[in-house]
C-alpha cells in the first residue's frame, strides 16, 4: 500500500481528516497549474526534510521556498559536514551541565542533533572568498545567490547524498528562494562580524529584506498562474510572503489575485496572540485570502506531516 493510499484509507478523522483534505485539495490546485511556494520555519533543515522536498522541486510541484537564514544555512551545512553530525539521544531531558559539555567541545545543539563549530568554520570561508570577490567589483547578491554560487561552482567536498538535500535541488533548478531576517542566522552573524573587523567595508553585498519583498513581487506578478501556499510553522518566513498581496494591493495600488491556496502546518495555539497559531480566517482581515480561498490547518509536528503531504504529491 502506498502513502496516498494508506493515508485515504487510514485518515479519516481529526487532523488526519484535515491531513487527507488538504493533499487531495493540493493535488488538484497543483494539477490545475497551480504554482506553490513553501515557507520553513523552525529547524526543518536540520530535521532531514529535504529527503521529501527534494523530490518534490524535481518534479517541478514546489515552485519557490520562503525560508529563515537559519534553514537556508542549516542545509548547507547538513550537505557538506552531516558526517560530523551528533546524535543527542536524550535530548528531551538534556541537562544544563550537558549542554555546557557540548559548548566545550564546539558542538552546537538544534533539538537532537550537534553541529561542529568547525563546520560553521569551513563554510564561511567559502563564502568569505566569494563575499570578497563582490565587494572587489561592486557586487550585491541575495543569500541564496552566494549559496548557488557555492554549490555549483564552489569546491568544498559533500559528505552526503546531494539528491537528499532541497538546496542542490533548488540550486539545479535556479528555484527562487526568499530569505528574510538573513541576518538571524550564523552566516548572518559573520558577515556582521567580518564588518566589524574591517575584513569587509559593508554589508551591502548581502541584499536584505526589503529588497526580498521587492524580488517576492515581481515573482508573484511575473506568472498568471494561481498561487498557493503551504506554510510550515509560522514566524518571519510565512508572515513576510503572505504579506506580499495586501503591500502590492492596499499599498502600491497593484491590482493582483489573493493567494489561491493555504495550508498550515503548526503546533501553535491562537490563544497565546502570535502569528505561528494565527488561523487562516484572520488572514481574510488582512487581505491576504478570500472567503473562498481553500485553507487547511493541520494542527501537528511538520518533521511528521510535511512529509507525508510532499510523498503524496508524487
Amino acid at each position: 500500500m502506498g502513502i496516498r493510499d494508506f493515508i485515504e484509507t487510514h485518515y479519516s478523522h481529526f487532523n488526519a481528516g484535515e491531513l487527507a483534505k488538504c493533499i487531495d485539495s493540493l493535488r488538484e490546485f497543483l494539477d490545475g497549474g497551480g504554482r506553490l511556494m513553501i515557507t520553513l520555519a523552525g529547524a526543518m533543515s536540520t530535521a532531514e526534510v529535504g529527503k521529501s522536498l527534494a523530490p518534490a522541486i524535481r518534479s517541478q510541484k514546489v515552485h519557490a521556498i520562503c525560508c529563515t537564514g537559519a534553514n537556508l544555512e542549516e542545509e548547507l551545512f547538513g550537505l557538506f559536514s552531516r558526517s560530523e553530525y551528533e546524535h543527542v539521544p536524550n535530548w528531551r531531558h538534556q541537562s544544563k551541565e550537558e549542554d555546557a559539555e557540548l559548548h566545550q567541545r564546539g558542538m552546537n545543539r538544534v533539538t537532537d542533533v550537534a553541529i561542529p563549530e568547525s563546520t560553521f568554520t569551513k563554510v564561511g570561508e567559502s563564502l568569505m572568498s566569494l563575499w570578497e570577490e563582490s565587494e572587489a567589483v561592486g557586487d550585491s547578491r541575495f543569500p541564496h545567490e552566494y549559496v548557488y554560487d557555492l554549490l555549483l561552482h564552489g569546491d568544498l567536498e559533500v559528505s552526503s547524498a546531494p539528491e537528499d538535500s532541497w538546496l542542490v535541488a533548488a540550486a539545479d533548478a535556479n528555484l527562487p528562494i526568499f530569505t528574510p531576517g538573513w541576518e538571524d542566522s550564523t552566516l548572518g552573524n559573520l558577515l556582521s562580524a567580518k564588518v566589524i573587523d574591517c575584513t569587509l567595508k559593508s554589508n551591502a553585498i548581502v541584499r536584505g529584506g526589503l529588497d526580498a519583498m521587492q524580488s517576492l513581487a515581481d515573482w508573484y506578478r511575473e506568472d498568471d498562474s494561481p498561487t498557493g501556499m503551504l506554510q510550515v510553522g509560522g514566524g518571519i518566513s510565512g508572515d513576510f510572503a503572505i504579506s506580499v498581496v495586501p503591500m502590492l494591493r492596499q499599498d502600491a495600488g497593484v491590482e493582483v489575485p489573493l493567494w489561491a491556496w493555504f495550508g498550515q502546518i503548526s503546533e501553535s495555539s491562537p490563544s497565546y496572540g502570535g502569528y505561528s497559531g494565527a488561523p487562516p480566517t484572520e488572514k481574510i482581515s488582512w487581505g491576504k485570502l478570500g472567503v473562498e480561498t481553500p485553507q487547511f490547518v493541520i494542527e501537528s509536528d511538520a518533521s511528521i506531516v510535511l512529509p507525508l503531504i510532499l510523498c503524496s504529491l508524487e
